[in-house]
């Protein structure tokens, strides 16, 4: 299999195991290998077919077609076993929960994981501490320590530990938190995201005066104007890229588990929303690996899915999980994610631009069809192996479904990482620039676009569809999002990316459409808004530096 020179680059630095003295131990091919062998050998377990089940997950990882989350790829088969990407944890008003949690955490990012919080439960900064007769510093500065500690520990020793801070709406501390990112290298590990519910979503829309409501009283301490709030939402996504918007009304309507409790967090790109201790196993299909003659091979992506479900859902049993609390609630429910990676490049193949309304009906046909495949190979799994253990008192149960393995089985993730090493476009986003030059581990790679390359000359190829993130319209990026999460279980990651020139007033329009259409979750990110960016735009000209 032939990698990127980028891909080859993040491989040997992050995911080739290593000797002691550092030296790399294998290849590409190898750690297919390992991770296949790893994960198949689950199937043992439930008198399966090991041998054919290693071929069917090495020939789709190894053909690129599909490629699980990082931890997963750079742990199985190894003593670390940890696998999973995504966690939640719970933050109580308290000391011992507070410092619990962050010893926690730690250890998960020390893994390859990262960590999502809400941090609403905390009482507002200046409010009494009656066992001390002090103050309380409030949830802002407690953040402080856990982005210290996560800066501090290394994931595993090959990436820094990422976060998602949350606080409701309601919070008396909330437009501190909303200011929060606006100091250089403040929070640097966080995204952050306001939360809020069907009320607050109401009195936004209709106009009206939020309540402030201290949660350890639960008495509202002040009212300020909805406006306001939303204003200052607004202003802040647009200076610094934070805070997001976090619709716990619509991830709780698909909460499959409600007797289970209230889901009032996410993992750290806002993609998969979790109970408190409860893990998400992820992966993706390279889309861009199924264009046959400017068509989807729907009977070859139906075949991967069925094996990308049956892979996912071994890995909750090759899993080590790092805490009981996170193993026990994790295998109760048995949530994994199946997405997509390479859909702008599909687009370009299938010589259709990202900004049509074609491309619309596009993107909700296949992933209808990944959906209702990954249910389908999800039941056949429970025939054999069982449902996930809080099936009966599902939603699934109480609606007539057919038993299932797995309580969730979708989820768009960003795939910044697997992305590169499969060499194709990330997640659902469309291309950002067709030169470009990113960062990675502190280095600066610089690259053209392969399909440009090869597609740009061709005359069956419309030249409309080299488009950038920066020629599309802030409502067609949130009807993208919208088309997919019609038929994703989880949530959809997808970031509204707008030009340098881009007004207040724009960022504001789209946190209001992205609520209108009830998403899960709205990020959006103004090109030049942080000092360092991942991802930087380039002049197409060869001959002109970035």
């Amino acid at each position: 299999m032939k990698l990127t020179k980028i891909a080859e680059e993040v491989l040997k630095s992050r995911y080739y195991l290593k000797d002691k003295d550092g030296n790399i131990t294998e290849d590409f091919e190898h750690l297919c290998r390992r991770v296949s062998e790893a994960v198949a050998e689950v199937d043992r377990s439930y008198k399966d077919d090991y041998l054919k089940t290693f071929d069917d997950f090495y020939e789709i990882i190894h053909s690129l077609k599909f490629l699980p989350n990082s931890p997963t790829l750079m742990n199985a088969g190894t003593k670390k076993g940890q696998l999973s990407a995504c966690f939640v944890l719970p933050i109580k008003d308290n000391l011992k929960s507070i410092f619990e949690t962050l010893k926690k955490s730690a250890i998960i990012h020390k893994s390859g994981g990262g960590t999502g919080f809400s941090f609403s439960d905390l009482r507002p900064a200046g409010d009494i501490v009656a066992s001390t007769k002090g103050v309380s510093s409030g949830p802002i500065s407690f953040m402080q320590i856990y982005d210290m500690a996560t800066n501090i520990i290394k994931q595993g020793g090959k990436r820094r530990g990422a976060n998602m801070g949350i606080l409701h709406i309601t919070h008396p501390d909330i437009l501190s938190f909303i200011k929060s990112k606006e100091k250089e290298g403040f929070l640097t590990n966080f995204n952050i995201s306001v939360s809020l519910g069907k009320d607050e979503i109401s009195t936004i829309k209709n106009g009206g005066f939020i309540p402030l409501i201290n949660p350890r009283t639960k008495k509202t301490e002040k009212k300020i104007k909805a406006e306001k709030l939303f204003d200052e939402i607004s202003y802040y996504a647009w200076l610094t890229g934070d805070p997001g918007l976090i619709n716990l009304y619509a991830i709780n309507f698909s909460n499959p588990t409600p007797h289970l409790g209230y889901i009032n967090a996410t993992n750290p790109c806002g993609e998969q929303p979790l109970l408190p201790y409860e893990s998400c196993t992820l992966g993706s299909i390279n889309l861009a690996k199924f264009v046959k003659n400017k068509r989807i091979d729907y009977e070859e992506l139906k075949r991967v899915v069925r094996i990308a479900i049956h892979f996912l859902d071994n890995v909750l049993d090759a899993n080590s999980y790092p805490f009981r609390e996170i193993e026990k609630i994790s295998k109760r429910n048995r949530k994994i994610g199946l997405g997509v990676m390479g859909f702008a490049d599909a687009l370009i193949l299938m010589n259709v631009a990202y900004s049509s309304k074609y491309a619309l009906q596009i993107a909700e046909d296949i992933m209808r069809f990944i959906n209702e495949q990954a249910v389908f190979a999800s039941e056949n799994l429970a025939k054999k192996r069982g449902a996930f253990p809080e099936f009966s008192r599902s939603i699934y149960s109480k609606r007539g479904d057919k038993k299932r393995r797995n309580a969730t089985v979708t989820t768009i993730a960003p795939t910044g990482t697997i992305s590169i090493i499969a060499g194709t476009s990330s997640g659902i986003e469309p291309i950002f620039s067709f030169k470009l030059k990113r960062r990675i581990l502190d280095r600066e790679f610089e690259d053209i676009h392969p399909l440009y390359r090869e597609l740009k000359d061709r005359k069956e190829y419309d030249k409309k569809i080299f488009e950038t993130t920066f020629d599309i319209k802030p409502e067609q990026h949130l009807m993208m999002q919208f088309a997919f999460q019609k038929y994703t279980e989880n949530a959809v990651s997808k970031t509204v990316n707008l030009p340098s020139n881009a007004k207040v007033e724009d960022v504001k329009e789209i946190f209001k459409l992205a609520l209108e259409l009830n998403l899960k979750g709205i990020t959006i990110y103004r090109d030049k808004s942080k000092p360092k960016q991942t991802l930087n735009f380039c002049n197409l000209n060869p001959d002109k530096e970035c």
